[in-house]
Protein backbone atom coordinates (compact mmCIF):
# COMPACT_ATOMS: atom_id res chain seq x y z
CA UNK A 1 0.00 0.00 0.00
CA UNK A 2 2.95 1.99 0.87
CA UNK A 3 4.44 1.49 -2.31
CA UNK A 4 1.19 2.32 -4.70
CA UNK A 5 0.61 5.98 -3.49
CA UNK A 6 4.38 7.22 -4.40
CA UNK A 7 3.50 5.57 -7.82
CA UNK A 8 0.24 7.27 -7.96
CA UNK A 9 1.58 10.27 -6.85
CA UNK A 10 4.14 10.62 -9.59
CA UNK A 11 1.64 9.43 -12.33
CA UNK A 12 -0.54 12.28 -11.28
CA UNK A 13 2.72 14.49 -11.21
CA UNK A 14 3.73 13.49 -14.82
CA UNK A 15 0.32 14.08 -16.03
CA UNK A 16 -0.04 17.65 -14.69
CA UNK A 17 3.64 18.04 -16.49
CA UNK A 18 2.86 16.93 -19.90
CA UNK A 19 -0.76 19.47 -20.03
CA UNK A 20 1.45 22.48 -18.48
CA UNK A 21 3.64 22.04 -21.61
CA UNK A 22 0.71 21.54 -24.09
CA UNK A 23 -1.29 23.85 -22.82
CA UNK A 24 2.05 26.40 -23.07
CA UNK A 25 2.60 25.29 -26.29
CA UNK A 26 -1.18 25.88 -27.09
CA UNK A 27 -0.73 28.96 -26.06
CA UNK A 28 2.12 29.98 -27.52
CA UNK A 29 1.80 28.09 -31.01
CA UNK A 30 0.34 30.91 -33.60
CA UNK A 31 0.02 28.66 -36.95
CA UNK A 32 -3.05 29.10 -38.48
CA UNK A 33 -4.56 30.71 -41.62
CA UNK A 34 -0.98 32.40 -43.69
CA UNK A 35 -0.83 36.31 -44.01
CA UNK A 36 -0.94 37.08 -47.38
CA UNK A 37 2.11 39.62 -48.35
CA UNK A 38 2.76 41.01 -51.65
CA UNK A 39 5.71 41.94 -53.32
CA UNK A 40 6.46 43.47 -57.37
CA UNK A 41 9.16 41.34 -59.60
CA UNK A 42 12.44 42.88 -58.52
CA UNK A 43 11.39 44.71 -55.46
CA UNK A 44 11.60 44.03 -51.81
CA UNK A 45 9.41 41.56 -49.34
CA UNK A 46 9.41 41.73 -46.16
CA UNK A 47 8.55 38.80 -43.52
CA UNK A 48 7.61 39.79 -40.33
CA UNK A 49 7.16 37.20 -38.06
CA UNK A 50 4.72 37.12 -34.61
CA UNK A 51 6.61 37.92 -31.19
CA UNK A 52 5.79 38.17 -27.83
CA UNK A 53 8.00 41.08 -26.08
CA UNK A 54 7.87 39.84 -22.91
CA UNK A 55 10.09 36.43 -23.84
CA UNK A 56 13.44 36.42 -25.29
CA UNK A 57 13.97 35.03 -28.51
CA UNK A 58 16.69 32.50 -28.87
CA UNK A 59 16.59 31.23 -32.41
CA UNK A 60 14.38 32.16 -35.69
CA UNK A 61 13.62 30.37 -38.63
CA UNK A 62 12.39 31.37 -42.00
CA UNK A 63 11.37 28.48 -44.34
CA UNK A 64 9.57 27.49 -47.48
CA UNK A 65 7.15 24.99 -47.77
CA UNK A 66 8.38 22.72 -50.73
CA UNK A 67 5.79 20.37 -51.30
CA UNK A 68 6.49 16.49 -50.48
CA UNK A 69 9.81 17.42 -49.61
CA UNK A 70 11.30 18.94 -46.25
CA UNK A 71 11.23 22.68 -45.75
CA UNK A 72 13.80 25.11 -47.26
CA UNK A 73 15.78 27.14 -44.72
CA UNK A 74 15.83 30.96 -45.79
CA UNK A 75 17.42 32.55 -43.02
CA UNK A 76 17.47 33.31 -39.53
CA UNK A 77 19.56 33.37 -36.49
CA UNK A 78 20.67 31.36 -33.39
CA UNK A 79 21.83 32.79 -30.71
CA UNK A 80 24.29 29.76 -30.14
CA UNK A 81 25.69 29.24 -33.23
CA UNK A 82 25.96 30.98 -36.88
CA UNK A 83 23.47 29.24 -39.63
CA UNK A 84 24.61 28.86 -43.18
CA UNK A 85 22.26 30.55 -45.86
CA UNK A 86 22.21 29.06 -49.18
CA UNK A 87 23.73 31.11 -51.80
CA UNK A 88 20.78 31.75 -53.55
CA UNK A 89 19.61 33.82 -50.39
CA UNK A 90 22.41 35.00 -48.72
CA UNK A 91 23.09 38.12 -50.79
CA UNK A 92 19.31 39.16 -50.95
CA UNK A 93 18.09 38.41 -47.84
CA UNK A 94 18.42 40.27 -44.21
CA UNK A 95 17.09 39.26 -40.93
CA UNK A 96 16.44 41.79 -38.47
CA UNK A 97 16.53 40.20 -35.04
CA UNK A 98 14.95 43.11 -32.88
CA UNK A 99 11.48 43.29 -34.77
CA UNK A 100 11.54 39.25 -35.60
CA UNK A 101 11.75 40.49 -39.58
CA UNK A 102 13.16 39.08 -43.00
CA UNK A 103 13.89 41.78 -46.01
CA UNK A 104 14.32 39.68 -49.65
CA UNK A 105 15.19 41.87 -52.43
CA UNK A 106 15.22 41.11 -56.17
CA UNK A 107 11.91 39.15 -55.63
CA UNK A 108 11.23 36.68 -58.45
CA UNK A 109 8.54 34.45 -59.83
CA UNK A 110 10.33 31.33 -57.94
CA UNK A 111 9.88 33.23 -54.70
CA UNK A 112 5.76 33.08 -54.47
CA UNK A 113 4.75 30.83 -52.18
CA UNK A 114 3.57 29.64 -48.79
CA UNK A 115 6.44 30.27 -45.92
CA UNK A 116 6.66 29.25 -42.54
CA UNK A 117 8.20 31.40 -39.40
CA UNK A 118 9.63 29.21 -36.26
CA UNK A 119 9.96 31.44 -33.66
CA UNK A 120 12.09 29.42 -30.40
CA UNK A 121 11.51 30.93 -26.94
CA UNK A 122 13.52 28.24 -24.84
CA UNK A 123 11.96 24.85 -25.71
CA UNK A 124 8.37 26.34 -26.96
CA UNK A 125 8.52 26.19 -30.96
CA UNK A 126 5.40 28.69 -32.60
CA UNK A 127 5.44 29.30 -35.59
CA UNK A 128 3.54 31.05 -38.13
CA UNK A 129 2.48 30.98 -41.90
CA UNK A 130 2.94 33.46 -44.34
CA UNK A 131 1.98 33.52 -47.71
CA UNK A 132 3.98 35.49 -50.60
CA UNK A 133 2.33 36.09 -53.79
CA UNK A 134 4.83 37.77 -56.79
CA UNK A 135 3.17 40.37 -59.37
CA UNK A 136 4.53 42.01 -62.31
CA UNK A 137 2.70 45.18 -63.69
CA UNK A 138 0.79 45.21 -67.30
CA UNK A 139 1.56 47.71 -69.47
CA UNK A 140 -1.09 50.42 -70.15
CA UNK A 141 -3.89 48.57 -72.64
CA UNK A 142 -3.53 49.44 -76.46
CA UNK A 143 -7.46 50.23 -77.91
CA UNK A 144 -8.17 50.14 -81.42
CA UNK A 145 -11.76 50.43 -82.85
CA UNK A 146 -13.17 49.46 -86.40
CA UNK A 147 -17.00 50.36 -86.83
CA UNK A 148 -19.43 50.01 -89.96
CA UNK A 149 -23.30 50.82 -90.56
CA UNK A 150 -25.35 48.19 -90.26
CA UNK A 151 -29.41 47.53 -90.58
CA UNK A 152 -31.21 46.24 -88.10
CA UNK A 153 -34.04 43.82 -89.42
CA UNK A 154 -37.00 46.59 -88.50
CA UNK A 155 -34.91 48.83 -90.89
CA UNK A 156 -33.84 51.42 -87.73
CA UNK A 157 -29.93 52.29 -88.44
CA UNK A 158 -26.87 51.51 -86.09
CA UNK A 159 -23.60 50.47 -86.35
CA UNK A 160 -21.13 47.38 -85.60
CA UNK A 161 -18.00 48.21 -83.79
CA UNK A 162 -14.82 45.82 -83.59
CA UNK A 163 -12.66 46.36 -80.53
CA UNK A 164 -8.99 45.07 -79.61
CA UNK A 165 -7.66 45.53 -76.21
CA UNK A 166 -4.07 43.97 -75.63
CA UNK A 167 -1.68 44.71 -72.84
CA UNK A 168 1.82 42.90 -71.86
CA UNK A 169 4.32 41.79 -69.02
CA UNK A 170 2.10 41.36 -66.16
CA UNK A 171 1.74 38.55 -63.76
CA UNK A 172 -0.20 36.29 -62.75
CA UNK A 173 -2.36 35.83 -65.50
CA UNK A 174 -5.71 37.82 -65.81
CA UNK A 175 -8.11 38.77 -68.12
CA UNK A 176 -9.32 42.13 -70.29
CA UNK A 177 -12.35 43.79 -68.87
CA UNK A 178 -14.58 46.79 -70.48
CA UNK A 179 -15.93 49.73 -68.96
CA UNK A 180 -19.16 51.48 -70.01
CA UNK A 181 -20.70 48.16 -72.53
CA UNK A 182 -23.44 46.24 -72.40
CA UNK A 183 -22.50 42.70 -71.83
CA UNK A 184 -25.97 41.52 -74.05
CA UNK A 185 -24.89 44.00 -76.82
CA UNK A 186 -21.00 42.33 -76.87
CA UNK A 187 -19.72 39.46 -78.82
CA UNK A 188 -15.79 37.82 -78.04
CA UNK A 189 -14.26 37.36 -81.27
CA UNK A 190 -11.09 36.48 -80.32
CA UNK A 191 -9.56 35.70 -76.35
CA UNK A 192 -5.85 34.98 -75.89
CA UNK A 193 -3.48 34.74 -73.34
CA UNK A 194 0.05 33.87 -73.57
CA UNK A 195 2.99 33.36 -71.24
CA UNK A 196 6.92 34.23 -72.07
CA UNK A 197 8.70 30.86 -71.32
CA UNK A 198 12.04 33.00 -70.86
CA UNK A 199 9.94 35.98 -67.86
CA UNK A 200 7.37 34.27 -67.19
CA UNK A 201 4.81 36.89 -68.17
CA UNK A 202 1.98 37.07 -69.87
CA UNK A 203 0.24 38.69 -72.68
CA UNK A 204 -3.30 39.49 -72.69
CA UNK A 205 -5.13 39.76 -75.95
CA UNK A 206 -8.63 40.18 -76.57
CA UNK A 207 -11.18 41.21 -79.67
CA UNK A 208 -14.77 41.69 -79.44
CA UNK A 209 -17.47 43.19 -81.37
CA UNK A 210 -19.90 45.88 -80.38
CA UNK A 211 -23.62 46.99 -81.34
CA UNK A 212 -24.70 50.48 -80.89
CA UNK A 213 -26.49 53.68 -82.50
CA UNK A 214 -25.41 56.14 -79.70
CA UNK A 215 -21.86 57.47 -78.07
CA UNK A 216 -19.87 56.03 -75.82
CA UNK A 217 -17.16 56.19 -74.39
CA UNK A 218 -14.75 53.12 -74.03
CA UNK A 219 -11.95 51.67 -72.12
CA UNK A 220 -10.54 48.61 -71.65
CA UNK A 221 -8.52 47.28 -68.32
CA UNK A 222 -5.73 44.51 -67.81
CA UNK A 223 -5.71 44.18 -63.99
CA UNK A 224 -4.73 47.29 -62.59
CA UNK A 225 -3.61 48.48 -65.82
CA UNK A 226 -6.56 51.20 -67.99
CA UNK A 227 -6.07 51.96 -71.43
CA UNK A 228 -7.22 55.56 -72.93
CA UNK A 229 -10.82 56.18 -73.44
CA UNK A 230 -12.06 56.56 -76.79
CA UNK A 231 -15.32 56.96 -78.52
CA UNK A 232 -17.56 54.70 -80.83
CA UNK A 233 -20.66 54.89 -82.04
CA UNK A 234 -20.53 59.04 -82.67
CA UNK A 235 -22.78 61.13 -85.03
CA UNK A 236 -21.36 61.99 -88.12
CA UNK A 237 -21.64 65.70 -89.59
CA UNK A 238 -22.32 64.70 -92.45
CA UNK A 239 -23.55 61.40 -94.47
CA UNK A 240 -21.56 60.35 -97.45
CA UNK A 241 -25.05 60.80 -99.97
CA UNK A 242 -24.63 64.70 -98.50
CA UNK A 243 -20.91 64.86 -99.07
CA UNK A 244 -21.48 63.55 -102.85
CA UNK A 245 -23.88 66.00 -103.23
CA UNK A 246 -22.20 68.78 -102.43
CA UNK A 247 -19.10 68.09 -104.53
CA UNK A 248 -21.29 67.25 -107.69
CA UNK A 249 -22.92 70.98 -107.24
CA UNK A 250 -19.36 72.31 -106.98
CA UNK A 251 -18.17 70.48 -110.04
CA UNK A 252 -21.34 72.25 -111.86
CA UNK A 253 -20.83 75.39 -110.65
CA UNK A 254 -17.20 75.05 -112.13
CA UNK A 255 -17.68 73.97 -114.75
CA UNK A 256 -20.86 77.14 -115.41
CA UNK A 257 -18.19 79.65 -114.55
CA UNK A 258 -15.80 78.15 -117.26
CA UNK A 259 -18.36 78.32 -120.06
CA UNK A 260 -19.26 81.92 -118.84
CA UNK A 261 -15.09 82.69 -119.28
CA UNK A 262 -14.78 81.41 -122.38
CA UNK A 263 -17.95 83.20 -123.84
CA UNK A 264 -16.56 86.22 -122.53
CA UNK A 265 -13.40 85.71 -123.98
CA UNK A 266 -14.97 85.05 -127.39
CA UNK A 267 -17.07 88.09 -127.33
CA UNK A 268 -13.67 90.70 -126.65
CA UNK A 269 -12.02 88.69 -129.61
CA UNK A 270 -13.93 89.97 -132.15
CA UNK A 271 -14.77 93.49 -130.95
CA UNK A 272 -12.34 95.77 -132.37
CA UNK A 273 -9.37 97.85 -130.39
CA UNK A 274 -11.40 101.40 -131.10
CA UNK A 275 -14.83 101.17 -132.21
CA UNK A 276 -14.33 105.04 -133.37
CA UNK A 277 -12.09 103.91 -135.80
CA UNK A 278 -13.58 101.25 -137.14
CA UNK A 279 -15.82 100.58 -140.10
CA UNK A 280 -19.38 100.00 -139.46
CA UNK A 281 -19.42 97.50 -142.06
CA UNK A 282 -17.23 95.49 -140.40
CA UNK A 283 -18.21 95.97 -136.29
CA UNK A 284 -20.14 92.48 -134.93
CA UNK A 285 -22.72 93.38 -132.91
CA UNK A 286 -23.08 92.05 -129.51
CA UNK A 287 -25.98 89.92 -130.17
CA UNK A 288 -23.80 87.68 -133.09
CA UNK A 289 -21.20 86.78 -130.39
CA UNK A 290 -23.51 84.43 -128.94
CA UNK A 291 -24.27 83.17 -132.97
CA UNK A 292 -21.09 82.69 -133.36
CA UNK A 293 -19.76 80.96 -130.36
CA UNK A 294 -23.15 78.53 -130.79
CA UNK A 295 -22.04 77.89 -134.65
CA UNK A 296 -18.24 76.94 -133.45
Amino acid sequence: MSLQRPCLYIHIYSLALVMILVLGTATTDVSGPPVNITAVLGHTATFKCPSQKSKIVTRLYIQKVVENRDDKFINGFDSSRKLDVLPEYQNRTKVNQTNLSMEMTDVSFSDEGLYKCVVFYGRVEPFSVIYLKVTAKYSVPTIEKQCSERKNGDGAAGKSCQLSCSSTGGYPQSAVKWAELNPSLMSVVHNESSEDPISKTWTINQTITYNCDHPINVSCAVDDAVSPTITICEAESFSVRVIIAIVLVLVFVLLLLLVLMVMKLCCRRHQPEDPRDSDDENAVPLADCHSQFKSV
